[in-house]
């Protein structure tokens, strides 16, 4: 094997991470958490208007509840694909599409009359929340090894704080438009103004960003159609993990059927059942043709990874971005009938969880360039268990204050954990980044529809119990993850081979 000199994407722009620089790699990172940003408050612009909404149309607590789920949806099999589609094409294009069409759905959604129409617009809105995937990898090309994970939870932490100011802004702008416009549905004003926001960023993110630095390589995947594997074993685990995310999909088609909220009727159910098996088998069908090649070949040292790697990392993101999905679109309502707070009140609370996103995310990051990735993950999932074991014994008789004050402490464990987990999934193999980014970004939905769906059936201290206990799980798998050292190596374009270093 030949090697050359890494291209590091930091060669042709030699400053370091700057919060403060709006210029070569920094500039890059503020532009795609502003993007994130952007994507996440129109993906939750809902959530402070949802007993507004339900009083609009008149929509039972089933069907308001059905709403969260739905909105995460989409996401799982959106991340996934837009992965791929980003190792592809590259985030520039991938990721000024999802800002410039995510406003079709927000505008259809704001102006809904109906149940139906509603239900249908939130589905489609989970297609934004893929967005994410793309500045994982955009980050990945722009900052080495020792600054990644503090660039990668730096534009997480940022930009997944876009939940927070829609819990917190669009509850005034939905006041003030009831003034201009009249009425008392000023929501639909606050939530169509956040898309078409959005979709005016597009345009300047498409203009000001590059793939990479002048100069530097965009790896791609070998081959492209499905995920790569490098031994017969990774296969069997890929699929094993693939499974829950069709799973996921059956939970929220049962969610929909007469057994849930009528929105489906069995019959239209038993159809979705029969495609998400039919889905499966073809994936597994068109992987196993993809990557046959394994079963009877060794795959060159160069082009190997482990998959175990991306498996515990789905699992801890189940559990991170996973909770705080479903926590996010629930704790606004939480608050309210919990301390009978206005709406306004309840979304500046709630705003809190997602607040420490500014810097609980970096945290994460940081911590995990300085001290290690893997011990920094088994004492931020720790701390994750505990957060939402206290979150869970929170009742109407506890003061406002301390209330708040654990639900800051649960939700710096989890951003901090998320921060984290993305601190190492660039240094796994570059040129599939986007790719692991998709599945474990769709773990996080998983997770979010599963806890959503048991949400809906239990009270509020049980939905924060059994978080905890899947966080347990994602503590114990992470006694098999394996220290990113050394370098990880990537084919050029011409044939030959680049090192580059991630520790």
């Amino acid at each position: 094997m030949s090697s050359s000199p890494s291209p590091s994407p930091t060669a042709p722009n030699k400053n370091k991470l700057n919060i403060f620089s709006f210029s070569g790699k920094n500039k890059i990172l503020h532009l795609g958490w502003m993007a994130f940003f952007f994507t996440f408050f129109v993906w939750f612009n809902h959530a402070p208007f949802l007993s507004a909404i339900g009083e609009s149309l008149n929509l039972t607590k089933d069907q308001v509840k059905t709403l969260l789920i739905l909105n995460v949806a989409l996401t799982i099999p959106a991340r996934v694909i837009i992965g791929m589609l980003t190792d592809r094409f590259g985030p520039r294009l991938v990721y000024t599409a999802i800002l410039a069409t995510g406003a079709i759905p927000c505008l259809t959604f704001a102006f809904a009359q109906d149940y139906n129409t509603l239900a249908l617009s939130r589905f489609l809105l989970g297609f934004v929340g893929a967005g994410f995937v793309v500045g994982i990898r955009l980050m990945s090309d722009w900052f080495p090894a020792n600054e990644l994970g503090t660039a990668e939870g730096i534009y997480g932490g940022w930009g997944n704080f876009g939940s927070a100011a829609a819990a917190l802004l669009l509850p005034t702008v939905s006041i003030a438009a009831a003034a201009i416009f009249g009425g008392e549905e000023g929501w639909r004003y606050a939530t169509a103004t956040s898309g078409v926001v959005m979709m005016l960023y597009s345009v300047i993110f498409y203009k000001m960003v590059r793939d990479t630095p002048k100069g530097a390589t965009y790896f791609k995947p070998k081959k492209s159609g499905a995920m790569m594997v490098t031994s017969s074993g990774d296969f069997w685990l890929m699929m094993v993990f693939k499974l829950p995310m069709y799973l996921a999909l059956a939970l929220l088609a049962w969610k929909l059927s007469p057994a849930g909220v009528s929105l489906l009727s069995q019959a239209s159910v038993n159809i979705v059942y029969i495609a998400l098996v039919v889905l499966y088998v073809y994936e597994f069908i068109s992987s196993y043709r993809f990557n046959k090649e394994v079963f009877t070949t060794p795959v060159p040292k160069a082009h190997r990874y482990d998959f175990k790697q991306v498996g515990i990392l789905n699992i801890l993101y189940f559990a991170t971005f996973g909770s705080e999905l479903a926590v996010v679109s629930m704790l606004p309502l939480f608050y309210q009938e919990t301390f009978n707070l206005s709406i306004v009140m309840a979304g500046v609370l709630a705003s809190s969880y997602a607040f420490m996103n500014l810097m609980s995310r970096p945290g994460g990051g940081w911590l995990s360039d300085k001290f290690g990735r893997k011990i920094t993950l088994l004492i931020l999932t720790a701390g994750l268990a505990i957060g939402y074991l206290l979150m869970g014994v929170v009742d109407s008789s506890w003061p406002i204050a301390l209330a708040l004050l654990i639900t800051m402490f649960c939700s710096f464990f989890v951003q901090a954990g998320e921060g984290a987990v993305f601190a190492v999934i660039p240094l796994i193999k570059r040129s599939m980044t986007g790719q692991f980014a998709g599945m474990t970004g769709a773990y996080g939905n998983v997770g979010s529809v599963v806890y959503l769906t048991v949400l809906s059936l239990v009270s509020y201290q049980v939905f924060f119990f059994v978080i905890a206990a899947t966080a347990v799980i994602g503590f114990l798998a992470l006694f098999l993850l394996k220290e990113p050292e050394g370098v990880i190596i990537e084919e050029m374009p011409d044939g030959s081979f680049a090192q580059i270093q991630v520790s």
